[in-house]
């Protein structure tokens, strides 16, 4: 019996943009509203997800869209980004990085296996690019996501601000090698 989940590189049109825009904003509110000022949220939210810059975003060659479904109904998601820079010195090449921009699944399906699924796709994504590491920022105070993360071997690398509308916050930069 075949599992009804699938994932699948997103296609670069302007109709995914538009879905990723609003997927994108509601997962992202979803998950951190309760712990930000709205205006904050607002600020960020409006500079991060427009279906423009969503669209911009798939059509650069170094970054990919993972769509995650479940019967035709798309239920989280990842955005990797080939060559990352994320915690280099900047006398360092990122030819052998991929980073996890995002990683977001619908409340209603957190505690269901679908992030461990869009992991393990990601990482082979990146073995597939021929890198040797990934890497991601996580919010210091998302103690559910840092657990995540280091059950797949993520170890801590660094740490670089966040800017979350006028809140500047600390992200810790994760690593694990392939």
């Amino acid at each position: 019996m075949t599992s009804p989940l699938r994932i699948t590189v997103a296609k670069r049109t302007p109709a995914t943009a538009a879905q990723l825009a609003e997927m994108g904003q509601r997962m992202f509110h979803d998950t951190y509203a309760a712990q930000n000022r709205p205006e904050d949220m607002a600020a960020y939210e409006a500079a991060t997800f427009g279906p423009a810059l969503q669209l911009a975003e798939l059509q650069d060659p170094d970054t990919v869209f993972l769509l995650a479904q479940m019967v035709q109904e798309v239920v989280g998601y990842a955005k990797l980004k080939v060559r990352s820079t994320l915690g280099l010195d900047p006398d360092k090449t990122p030819e052998d990085r991929l980073e996890i921009e995002r990683l977001y699944v619908a409340e209603d399906w957190i505690g269901t296996g679908l992030g461990a699924a869009l992991m393990r796709r990601a990482i082979e994504e990146a073995r597939q690019h021929k890198c040797r590491a990934v890497v991601l920022g996580v919010w210091e105070k998302n103690e559910r996501a840092r657990l995540f993360y280091q059950r797949f071997g993520f170890r801590p690398l660094g740490e670089h601000a966040f800017p979350m509308g006028s809140d500047v916050q600390t992200d810790l930069i994760l690593r694990k090698g392939l």
